[in-house]
């Protein structure tokens, strides 16, 4: 994706993966300023471990409590900051709603979530809700993120089809959200020949619990498109899958790069889709 960018900028440059391990993070990311690099992406599961090794943060790394691109200083220091929030956000922006009057619902809360609640910070939701299945990390979720999102709140989440008094609270929820965001790995895989009997973070019947107008947005993207946003499409929902995430939080980091504001990102999408295929 980055390489397909590089080459249509005309740059010289190499866009490689580099695997690094907790013990070794500190020695890569020192490493590679003394060299002629100019930018690093960090995946899981280092984003957060990442930070004690890093000179300064941007505001919007701080607020995320996680960083996922380095950028270059003048002085050789890297400068950590976030782009997958705004590679969340910008399918939302296209879609010209205002927000403040929205609910949303995450759906877990793993390392991706911090991100999106950042995202829906930042667009001003009027009401956040995460869902999990654990009440202790759920508490320990929403405890790190209060100040930043006051309006956050969590619940319970049962994604069977029992009847519990947990159940009936998040069926709900469901009924009154305008965005739900599945942030679990939850229907994740490389191939499938068929919806039956495969996992999806909603049942069925929790599907058509949604509002008319609900948006559907699932990170993962293989397969794509993955078997909740098939069943939340042919029930007539908008639906965005992860790739546009990943394509978009790309594209804010090439333009950290390189200064350039106009960069391909039709041609990242593209790259990103024939990787798929592949």
């Amino acid at each position: 994706m980055q390489n397909a960018a590089f080459a249509s900028l005309k740059l010289n440059w190499l866009y490689v993966a580099l695997p690094a391990t907790n013990t070794s993070l500190r020695h890569l990311i020192r490493d590679l300023s003394h060299i002629d690099c100019q930018g690093i992406n960090v995946t899981i599961p280092h984003k957060q471990n990442v930070i004690q090794h890093i000179a300064e943060l941007t505001p919007i790394a701080r607020q995320a409590g996680a960083v996922n691109t380095l950028i270059k200083a003048l002085n050789g220091n890297w400068i950590g900051t976030n782009t997958d929030v705004e590679g969340f956000m910008t399918p939302l922006k296209t879609r010209n709603i205002n927000w403040k009057t929205k609910k949303a619902i995450i759906l877990g809360c793993g390392g991706s979530a911090r991100a999106v609640v950042t995202a829906l910070t930042r667009l001003e939701f009027c009401n956040i809700i995460i869902a999990g299945r654990n009440i202790i990390s759920l508490q320990k979720f929403v405890d790190t993120c209060k100040e930043m999102s006051p309006q956050l709140e969590y619940i319970l989440w049962n994604n069977d089809s029992t009847h519990t008094l947990e159940t009936a609270g998040f069926q709900q929820v469901l009924k009154e959200a305008d965005l739900i965001i599945n942030s679990t790995p939850i229907g994740m895989t490389k191939k499938y020949d068929s919806l039956k009997n495969f996992d999806t973070p909603l049942t069925d019947l929790q599907i058509d619990m949604l509002k008319d107008k609900a948006i559907i947005y699932d990170l993962i993207y293989t397969p794509r498109p993955t078997p909740l946003l098939i069943k939340a499409a042919s029930r007539g929902h908008d639906c965005i899958d992860g790739l546009e995430m990943l394509v978009q939080q790309g594209a804010a980091s090439l333009r950290l790069w390189t200064g350039i504001q106009d960069v391909p990102v039709h041609l990242m999408r593209n790259a990103a889709l024939t990787s798929l295929c592949n």
